[in-house]
């Protein structure tokens, strides 16, 4: 049974299900890409504010980053919630692939999950901290732009972490537990190629391509490829390569991200692509400007943390689905290959994975896993692990074998499947909020896992003191 403490946490949780659902709703419907997602920060810290909680905005140089305070003194918990979605995966809460909107964005990341449980377990704790006189402090951070690896290490950066003893999150998933894996390093950077237009038919030799660098560096890089640990992860978009065949394009533009297991070997791989791009300009006679927009750590788990998630989602215990529901998720199901998702699943690490090949929603909660294991993503959760114990936990929400980013989590998002797998987190992160702040041996045995998973390794930001967030990196969607 759980204590009065966590017991009132829980009720209101239970009691507030509606504002809830309403919230997850309403951001999944927003939709707002990274560093532009005002609608749905406004939203939340509007009823932050609304239940008493001191909101500090537009921090670290965004303007929809937010801290909201709530209670006085030690120990100080951190709930971080992600606010953006992704650009082009709109679709309705249907099992078939219809947008919304024509290529407009989506929560097919579960971002709107994300936000809406850092809000609800922040208020549950703070009622339960005044009904029952429980000391400390609780920050509910809103984090923009993760899907860009630009919100949390900019706020890291500047401080905006410092004085918080444990941190905890949520990220929808396809199962119910805490993965004790890391994600790979990353640097994000752009090249701009600069060279001399000319009609591309009539005088193509008083013309330098820029296109032509930019191609040519993505071929040196793709080389490359063979000779850096398998885990590396090196990919590109080309964003301007002209506009016509006919001229000579003067100007082009990639955008790469380079990944590898730990920042020190993105450090190595950084510098041989940036000897690419040199290399383009030589083949090529082009000049180049390279522009870092930001840069995260390689993950760093929690044990004490993910233990005591996954002891409170049993005590809490699963959601249960109604037969439309099972149904509904049944025919998303047949969206993705029976092979395309026993690969997934093999690929997943968990411990009764090929169990779930004629699974659609995975109600098992699973003892924490996968440690040591590096995945090929990235997120700049790390960068607040890297300072301080941090642990995200994960909920069924995504039907089992659907891809991520897919029009198919973003479809799920909407649905009472995914609201389910909200309220549960929910109830999940307050719970163990309430345990951070009573009892002082489990903050003890976090902060002695995160000294020996520390031991040997000094943080260093991998942003220039002086860059500021890219907030141009995306267009503004028009609604």
């Amino acid at each position: 049974m759980p204590s009065k403490e966590k017991q009132s946490a829980l009720d209101w949780v239970e009691e507030n299900k509606e504002l809830l659902t309403d919230v997850h709703q309403t951001i999944w419907e927003y939709a707002e890409v990274g560093l532009q997602e005002h609608k749905t920060a406004k939203l939340v810290i509007d009823i932050l504010e609304k239940n008493g909680f001191n909101v500090e905005k537009g921090i670290a140089g965004m303007p929809t980053a937010f801290v909201a305070t709530y209670g006085k003194g030690g120990p100080v918990i951190g709930l971080m919630g992600e606010l953006d979605a992704l650009p082009g995966i709109s679709n309705k809460a249907v099992p078939y692939k219809e947008p919304l909107k024509e290529g407009a964005p989506g929560h097919g990341c579960g971002h709107n999950s994300y936000a809406t449980t850092a809000m609800g377990a922040g208020i549950a704790a703070k009622e339960a901290i005044d009904k029952h006189k429980i000391k400390g402090t609780i920050k509910v951070f809103g984090c923009p732009a993760e899907e860009t690896l630009v919100g949390k290490v900019f706020m890291v950066r500047d401080g905006v972490f410092d004085g918080v003893d444990a941190c905890l999150g949520h990220h929808p998933g396809a199962s119910n537990g805490v993965r004790l894996g890391s994600g790979n390093a990353m640097n994000s950077v752009k090249f701009e190629f600069h060279g001399r237009a000319s009609h591309a038919g009539g005088s193509p030799h008083r013309g330098i391509s820029a296109l032509d660098a930019v191609e040519l560096m993505n071929v040196g890089v793709n080389f490359l490829r063979e000779h850096v640990v398998q885990e590396t992860r090196m990919h590109y978009v080309i964003e301007d390569g002209g506009h016509e065949p006919n001229v000579v394009p003067a100007y082009a533009r990639s955008w790469y991200y380079v990944r590898a297991p730990t920042r020190d070997l993105v450090n190595d791989y950084y510098e041989r692509v940036l000897n690419m791009a040199k290399g383009a300009d030589l083949m090529a006679n082009t000049t180049h400007e390279v522009r870092f927009l930001t840069g995260v750590h390689n993950g760093l788990p929690n044990r004490p943390l993910a233990e005591q998630l996954v002891a409170n989602m049993r005590l809490i215990g699963a959601p249960t689905y109604t037969d439309e529901e099972l149904a509904w998720a049944k025919e998303l199901g047949k969206s993705v290959p029976r092979e395309t998702k026993k690969s997934g699943l093999m690929r997943s690490h968990l411990p009764n994975a090929i169990e779930l090949l004629d699974v659609d929603i995975d109600t098992n909660i699973y003892d924490p896993y996968g440690e040591g294991i590096t995945g090929g993503g990235s997120s700049d959760v790390a960068d607040v692990a890297w300072n301080l114990p941090t642990q995200q936990l994960s909920t069924a929400y995504f039907i089992v074998g659907m891809p991520g980013h897919s029009w198919q989590h973003t479809a799920v998002g909407g649905t009472s499947i995914a609201h389910k797998s909200t309220i549960f987190a929910s109830k999940t992160i307050a719970a163990t909020t309430i345990d951070l702040l009573m009892k002082p041996d489990l903050i003890a045995a976090a902060k002695a896992d995160w000294e020996m998973r520390m031991d040997g390794l000094t943080y260093v930001s991998p942003l220039p003191a002086d860059l500021k967030p890219p907030l141009d990196q995306l267009p503004p969607h028009e609604d």
